[in-house]
């Protein structure tokens, strides 16, 4: 990961996170209360991310923000679910063979 993608991954996105990155030169600290939707909580980040790069190049983006959303997503589903495949495909609205195979993408199977 450089300089610039740990903004992704340090943007607090509640008060007791904040507490923990308030010391971040990176992270730019918002309480939930700031955001209205998750997506109001996505711009704010990669808005945050872009406002970073410090003259870096930029490129996947895409890819960056897919695995930062899906990894913590297919985790707490599967907490909701008490880690019952089935359950958690049918939340997530794929079949349990992709779900699987996320899983292991993200180091939780």
């Amino acid at each position: 990961m450089n300089h610039a993608e740990t903004i992704l991954a340090d943007l607090p996105i509640s008060n007791t996170e904040a507490s923990e990155t308030e010391t971040s030169s990176f992270a730019t600290i918002n309480t939930a209360s700031e955001y209205s939707s998750l997506r109001d909580c996505v711009k704010q980040a990669i808005d945050n991310y872009f406002k970073h790069l410090d003259g870096q190049k930029v490129s996947d983006v895409y890819e960056l923000v897919m695995a930062e959303v899906e990894a913590p997503l297919l985790e707490v589903v599967m907490q909701y679910t008490r880690h019952n495949q089935t359950k958690a495909a049918q939340v997530l609205g794929l079949n349990r063979g992709t779900l699987r195979k996320k899983l292991k993408q993200y180091g939780q199977l």
